[in-house]
């Protein structure tokens, strides 16, 4: 709605005046504008004992409350709030929605729901399971299904003559060595100051972890193997209701040493061994081959049942010869 001073007789088309009472003031309107306006349809409006009938008989054993009132939803299309008294649904409301047709005078029901209101109980937002789980709740016996394109796993062997890109023989790697080889000096050998720090026998001692004062002894490495199976080993009952070992498992990190050809590291989150020492022969729930988590299912495209349909036309057939031939065409609705 616009207000404007009174001015030439010109006016857009499709604008109705009316005047306030003031002199020189009057007021435009626009019929889009008006036909848009939330106003409810006095019909519809009053038909809440229809409104009160549907919610008690959708609510049937249940109790209806107290009339909260309407709200015009469009065009002749009004829905009437009223209280539900159940304990369980606090804050709830019916809502019953009412129509009618284009100057019909009958209101029909449309449906009815059960709705929240501003201040109702609602339960917590559904999470997923995949980020609900937390690292350590997982128990014997449970299974961890992992996704077919999880990104903390890549394909292993495939059978396939080419090598790996992190394999030793490489190209990759040999054009690596090749330039990382060894720390080259001009000069004859006599004239280095220092010999070079790689391709010396000190440097490979470091690079096996010899050059400490002291190194684990045999009796250290079967104490501590010891120790280790009985965490994390074959006898545990976690390992004894898993799916699999983990000399099987894709997130088993490999140990370096004599050690390896019976331990490794676990790198699952969601393992209760993660980042722990565990025998080949331990396992959990969280295999990474135990189960691998299906696709979400997608659902069919709606099919529209047309077998009962029967189309009316808008307008009759003249030359059925029902209607006279003179008789001009009728709109259809009510009157």
């Amino acid at each position: 709605m616009v207000r404007s001073v009174r001015g030439p007789a010109f006016r857009p088309y499709g604008w109705r005046t009316r005047s306030d009472g003031c002199d020189g003031v009057e007021e435009r309107i626009d019929p889009v504008s008006a036909m848009r306006s939330r106003t409810p349809d006095r019909l519809c409006a009053e038909a809440v004992e229809l409104a009160r009938e549907a919610a008690m008989e959708a609510a049937f054993p249940g109790k209806v409350g107290e009339y909260m009132g309407a709200v015009a939803e469009g065009d002749r299309v009004v829905t009437h709030l009223f209280e539900n008294p159940e304990p369980g649904y606090r804050g709830w409301r019916w809502a019953v929605t009412v129509t009618r047709a284009s100057r019909a005078k009958n209101v029909t029901l449309d449906e009815t729901v059960l709705l929240p209101g501003p201040d109702a109980l609602l339960a917590p937002e559904w999470v997923p399971w995949s980020e609900r789980l937390r690292p350590g709740d997982m128990g014997p016996g449970d299974l961890l299904p992992t996704e077919a394109e999880d990104l903390r796993l890549e394909p292993g062997y495939t059978g396939e003559d080419v090598p790996p890109p992190n394999s030793v023989v490489s190209e990759e790697m040999q054009q690596l060595a090749a330039v990382e080889e060894a720390d080259v000096t001009a000069g004859a050998p006599g004239a280095q100051t220092a010999a070079p720090k790689t391709g010396s026998i000190a440097a490979i001692a470091e690079e096996l972890g010899m050059r400490r004062a002291r190194v684990l002894s045999r009796y250290g490495l079967h104490v501590a193997a010891d120790r280790w199976d009985e965490a994390y080993g074959a006898q545990t009952p976690m390992a004894q209701a898993a799916p699999g070992t983990c000399a099987t498992c894709g997130f088993l990190m490999p140990l370096g040493g004599s050690l390896g050809q019976a331990f490794g590291v676990c790198a699952n989150e969601f393992s209760p061994a993660d980042g722990r020492v565990v025998s080949l022969s331990y396992g959990c729930g969280a295999h990474s081959e135990a189960a691998v988590m299906p696709k979400p299912p997608r659902p069919s495209a709606p099919v529209v049942d047309e077998t009962v349909v029967e189309p009316l036309p808008l307008h009759p057939d003249r030359a059925s010869g029902s209607v006279e031939a003179d008789t001009p065409p009728e709109e259809l609705g009510h009157s």
